[in-house]
């Protein structure tokens, strides 16, 4: 079986101000620092928190 497809996402600008759901988004992805990288599984669902919250994070190689 094939490893999964991997995308890193940086955390380069920080919630405060912005709605609470957005918070939550950065959370969820398991972010608990500001310009902090994870490298997660490239999937549709992560994608999409990605999307809600463009303006927080950014995607450095995928």
């Amino acid at each position: 079986m094939a490893a999964p497809k991997k995308i890193k996402i940086q955390y380069y600008r920080s919630a405060i101000g912005f709605n609470v759901n957005q918070k939550l988004i950065v959370k969820g992805l398991g972010f608990t620092k500001l310009n902090a990288v994870r490298e997660l599984e490239d999937t549709p669902s992560i994608r999409g928190m990605v999307n809600k919250a463009p303006h927080l994070l950014r995607i450095v190689e995928g």
